[in-house]
């Protein structure tokens, strides 16, 4: 009997590895075998579960100050995560933020270096940024644009909003004021019309062109590629190949909802697993009405409240996945 893990994070409890090692020790314990592979859907984890970093580069962060942001370079390919050089997190949350002056000038300058190191791909990944600057800062740092030609940039997102619509729907959640909002989307707008007459590109209709505040719309417009972050994480990965055979594929995440079958983790690998007959468990810190009739799921909150230590939030997966281990005699 074989089980595959391949959860996303729980964000703030614990990673995509440490939710995988827990599975596996549960599957071991009940004499299965067990492939771990934490996985992660364009957001931050992303870079983790391919491989993790082996570089360090000084870069600008959002606001300006010195950022030692961690990446990846193996064999040509370059793995970037945005939110390393221009993420929220690194300013202590919106409250400190200037969601009008954040700058993804940071995330060029990491693009530029694997670029300058020999890199033919990059896949950069965009969750977790404290900007709505269209990806010009990135730009510019990029400048000139044309070093990118021949260079294969893949945009890895989880969200399918489009350039224009970033600033309602991303930064609030910056920092942002209402009277900001409008501000930045006349930004957005205006950047869109400059960036089609600059590289004849129109990214207003892209699917996941505002995603980081429209970074993968400003890459785009030089040529990158924006493709959903799971599916490439999944094929990167070999998941399909992994998922044939096996007994059960367990997945989870922090909050489980529906927004959990758009793009994110849970949904992706429910859908490849299905499609080759495999039974699902998700396991999630919180799982929230009208995921139950679409996947069995389980709610680390409803068994043992809500606050838990890192350990205990691994313990508790533990001990859910040998329940349904045993289950399954």
């Amino acid at each position: 009997m074989r089980v595959v893990a391949a959860p996303d994070k729980f964000r703030g409890t614990a990673s995509a590895a440490e939710v995988a090692a827990a599975v596996g020790r549960a599957a071991r314990a009940a004499g299965w075998d067990c492939d771990e592979v934490p996985m992660a859907d364009g957001g931050e984890g992303t870079l983790d579960a391919l491989g993790g970093p082996n570089r360090t580069t000084l870069v600008t962060g959002p606001l300006g100050d010195p950022v030692e942001a961690a990446w990846r370079l193996h064999r040509g390919t370059a793995v970037i995560e945005s939110a390393r050089a221009s993420g929220i997190a690194l300013l202590g949350g919106a409250e400190e933020n200037d969601p009008i002056s954040a700058s993804t000038y940071g995330t060029g300058e990491l693009i530029a270096q694997a670029v300058e190191l020999g890199a033919r791909r990059v896949i950069v990944a965009v969750g977790g940024s404290a900007t709505t600057d269209g990806g010009l800062g990135a730009l510019r740092a990029l400048h000139p644009v044309q070093r990118l030609r021949g260079i294969d940039i893949q945009v890895a997102t989880d969200v399918r909003t489009r350039f224009v619509d970033a600033a309602e729907h991303f930064a609030p959640q910056k920092g942002a004021t209402p009277a900001q909002v409008e501000l930045l989307r006349r930004r957005l707008t205006r950047l869109a019309q400059v960036y089609e007459e600059d590289h004849g590109v129109d990214v207003r209709p892209l699917p996941g062109g505002g995603a980081a505040g429209g970074l993968a719309g400003g890459l785009a417009a030089v040529g990158a590629t924006i493709v959903p972050g799971f599916d490439l994480v999944a094929d990167e990965l070999g998941l399909d190949e992994l998922l044939e055979g096996a007994d059960l594929a367990v997945t989870g995440e922090g909050f489980l909802d529906a927004q959990s079958f758009e793009g994110k983790v849970v949904g992706g690998v429910a859908e490849l697993a299905g499609a080759l007959d495999v039974p699902v468990l998700a396991v999630a810190g919180e799982v929230y009405d009208g995921v139950g009739d679409r996947i069995r799921a389980v709610s680390l909150t409803a068994r043992a409240g809500a606050d838990r230590s890192r350990a205990e939030a691994a313990a508790l997966v533990e001990a859910v996945v040998a329940e349904h281990l045993a289950t399954m005699g």
